[in-house]
């Protein structure tokens, strides 16, 4: 019996709207870091790892319905990389904000 969890993970790309969203995502994000980098010396770390985080959920999504496997490892290193900022928040606050 497939479990749940592989079943959304490696399920087909959602298609336009889900990429228009996390790519939109990752637009805000970066330019909320470029925006900080250029008016101050300390652009915060955390904008850019979650515009990553957004950009590969969005590039995701984008792929072809036959690339089920691509689309599922992008969704868990997507996955990944923002429990890691968030344990990051957690365990270091000073690491994950840059102060």
């Amino acid at each position: 019996m497939p479990s749940r969890l592989s079943d959304s993970v490696f399920s087909e790309p959602s298609g336009r709207p889900i990429t228009v969203v996390m790519l939109g995502g990752a637009l805000v994000m970066s330019s909320g870091y470029l925006y900080y980098a250029l008016l101050s010396e300390a652009a915060p770390p955390y904008l850019l790892v979650m515009a990553v985080g957004f950009a590969l959920s969005g590039a995701a999504e984008s792929l072809p319905a036959d690339h089920r496997r691509a689309a599922g490892a992008l969704r868990v290193t997507a996955i990944v990389l923002l429990l890691v900022l968030l344990a990051l928040t957690v365990v270091a606050p000073d690491a994950a904000f840059g102060m």
